[in-house]
């Protein structure tokens, strides 16, 4: 363990999210989602839900700060229907380090796989919500 760091970041996402340069995006998919059909690079978080997860590696993580859009979730298919509260969960966890972020944008299905197989990676959770899936846009992390 590290100190600073939470214990669900594991060595090999830890190793990701610093390889990562502004402008890659990260993926943090949900139980259901098809991960290792769309990116070769896919690591396991089974067990760990999405809201924790993003507290621990939003203090790690700038967001793109150049995008209108730096964090992506997918839209409800027609005839389904969005439950508000796991992304109200999410904006919580990401809240407590970027307060003035832009809203999370909702893009279609097949547009959202499209996204992932350009992504630097897939960390694929134990999150049961369905439509729990969101991309992560890494910024320039700022020099202190």
């Amino acid at each position: 363990m590290l100190k600073g760091i939470s214990p669900l970041i594991s060595p090999d996402l830890l190793n990701i999210l610093s390889r990562m340069g502004h402008g890659d995006e990260i993926i943090l998919a949900d139980a259901h989602f098809p991960g290792e059909s769309f990116n070769p690079t896919v690591l396991r978080a089974d067990g760990l839900k999405i809201a924790p997860l993003l507290e621990g590696i939003l203090p790690l993580f700038e967001l793109d700060s150049y995008d209108d859009h730096p964090l992506i979730m997918m839209a409800a298919v027609e005839g389904d229907e969005l439950d508000p509260l796991v992304e109200e969960g999410y904006l919580e966890a990401i809240h407590q380090t970027n307060p003035d972020i832009a809203p999370i944008a909702r893009i279609d299905r097949f547009d959202f796989y499209d996204r992932t197989k350009n992504a630097f990676a897939v960390v694929m959770t134990g999150e049961t919500a369905k439509y729990g899936n969101i991309l992560l846009k890494k910024g320039v992390t700022p020099i202190k």
